[in-house]
This record gives C-alpha cells, structure tokens and sequence, in this order.
C-alpha cells in the first residue's frame, strides 16, 4: 500500500509513525524542529489520515507497508519513531527488518498485550452518524455527551472533514469500521523474538500508566540496549503535553 506522507528538512531520514486514530498532521510541529536536523518523514499508517483505506488491518500489513514505503523512497538504514499503536508498528518492523533501522525511539507503549484501551472513544464514535449530523459542534456535543473530555474530542474533531464542496457531507478521515472490526487483534499483538541488538529509547509519560517497571524489564528482554527515560508532567500524549522535553529527548539520543 502507497502511504501518504510529508517529507521536511535534510539529513539522516528520521520516519515518525502516529498513533490510533492519529495521523501526520499530529506531529507536523515536533517535525518542523526535527527537521532542523534530519529528513523527517511523517507518515499515516493505512486507515489512518489520507492513505488508503483496507479491509485488513494488522501490525505485519502496516510493517509492509512501511517496508514498501522505505524502498519506494530509497531509505536504507533510518531512524524510527513511534508512538502508541506507531510504536507497536516501529517495534515489529525493527524485530523483522532489523538491517533497515539505525536507531528505534518508543513513544509510551511497550511490546506486551494490552487489554482493549478505547472501548469508550469507539462506543463514542459509533454514536457520531456522520449521514445525519450536519456540523462539527453537533459531533462534538456528541463525543461529549458520551464522557470523551476536550483533549480527546479535540484529537478526533482533527479527523473531520467535508465530504463535498457543498459542506453538507461529514465524515471520518480514519477507517473506523476497519478499526472497530479489528481492534481486539490489533491491540492483543505482543511481540516476540530473539533479542534485539538496536539502540533503542523508550519514553514514557510520568502521568501514563501504558509502561511499568515490570514492562521495562521485559521490553530489555526484547531490546537489551534498551535506554527508558520518563518525561515528567506527561500523559499518553507525551509528545503534546512536553513537547521541549520530547524533542530534547529524542535529539539527544540520536547524536550519540
């Protein structure tokens, strides 16, 4: 699959991969200062943003994809980072195409099995019926209505868009009946191999419950060169809430 993507800056390719129902607009302005050093390379995974939607929908096809999308593009050897779902994805690509990466960065995500996480944002978009609700403060009313708080709805009005020039057609940039249909799959993927000789760095928020102590000890099972750091006054969306400390961590790591 041909992923959408932007491309920013000059450099070592840096490839940033969003996540659940994100895509690269999320991180256009951490990409703007990361390319004041590297090639950045922000992406939206299938069904996500303004790549193709599919049916299928799992880690092996979204690591293809981005196989696919370093050979279009003649990326040998790149950093890579992902947050949440992106990151689960950047941690199946390095444990398969081990040649392909340089550096792996982690954004609040580990490789264990995670229970279902978004039950309450699914049950509030299948409440959203883009055929009948004719404004975005009428979805939000509704997102709202169903306990999502502002932060949340915020990150999914970002996915609203006019179908028609006429402004009289809402719908969804993401894929949801896709990602409903398999976010059981999706979000049970633990991963599994043999140790993995990356440098890697595994940022989680202070405020997040997504990496434990006992997580990290089983993530340096899967990446013994493994270096886990904790941004302080962050939540899930450490990359938003600190984005300075973020972007200080991440430049850090990649210069040594």
């Amino acid at each position: 699959m041909k992923l959408n993507y932007k491309k920013l800056g000059e450099g070592r390719a840096l490839v940033i991969l969003h996540g659940l129902f994100g895509s690269l607009d999320n991180w256009q302005t951490l990409g703007k200062k990361f390319a004041e050093h590297y090639t950045v390379y922000l992406l939206d995974l299938r069904n996500h943003g303004h790549s193709p939607h599919s049916d299928e929908w799992s880690y092996e096809l979204m690591c293809e994809d981005l196989f696919e999308f370093l050979n279009d593009n003649k990326l040998d050897k790149i950093y890579l980072l992902g947050h949440s779902l992106g990151g689960k994805v950047a941690m199946k690509f390095a444990l398969t195409h081990y040649e392909r990466v340089e550096k792996l960065i982690v954004a609040d995500i580990s490789p264990k099995y995670y229970p279902p996480q978004q039950s309450d944002v699914l049950t509030a978009i299948n409440a959203v019926d883009v055929e009948v609700v004719k404004s975005r403060k009428g979805v939000e009313e509704i997102l709202a209505n169903n306990k999502l708080d502002l932060g949340t709805r915020q990150f999914l009005l970002k996915n609203l868009y006019w179908k028609d020039q006429s402004r009289a057609r809402l719908a969804w940039r993401f894929n949801f009946k896709a990602i409903e249909k398999n976010i059981l799959i999706v979000g049970q993927e633990q991963m599994a191999g043999k140790p993995n000789p990356l440098f890697c760095l595994f940022l989680r928020g202070a405020n997040s419950n997504y990496i434990g102590e006992e997580d990290l000890e089983n993530t340096r099972a899967l990446f013994p060169k493994a270096i886990a750091k904790t941004i302080q006054n962050a939540n899930h969306w450490l990359h938003t809430d600190q984005p300075v400390l973020f972007y200080e961590e991440v430049v850090l790591f990649l210069k040594y």
